[in-house]
């Protein structure tokens, strides 16, 4: 069972395909983690624009995924970018999306075999 994911919405658009549950794993794999690496970068940067571009690609995909706490952290991190706020407001929150994202790909390459 799955514990930092939920392919239910995936299912749920899908009918059940798990060919393409799988082709949004794989999307998300690739794609997601990238992100996070521009989101860290911009921030590190205090680049606003960057890490907002990031942050709003990113979030459909979280939602997909049923990634709940995730999704909350990059609200919060676009309300953030938003209002151009200081670092340390929101610097626990980028580690813990980078975290959250860690952890749902190496479950997701272990729950579906993938290198």
């Amino acid at each position: 069972m799955a514990i930092n994911y939920n392919l239910s919405k995936v299912y749920a658009i899908s009918d059940n395909d798990v060919e393409f549950a799988r082709q949004i794993v794989v999307l998300f794999i690739e794609e997601v983690p990238a992100e996070i690496r521009n989101i860290k970068s911009g921030f590190k940067d205090k680049d606003h624009v960057k890490v907002y571009h990031a942050a709003h690609k990113i979030k459909p995909t979280l939602d997909l995924l049923g990634m709940d706490l995730a999704y909350e952290d990059v609200l919060a991190i676009e309300a953030w970018t938003r209002a151009e706020g200081k670092k340390k407001e929101v610097k626990e929150i980028v580690k813990s999306l980078k975290e959250r994202v860690k952890l749902t790909v190496k479950e997701l390459k272990k729950d579906y075999q993938l290198p």
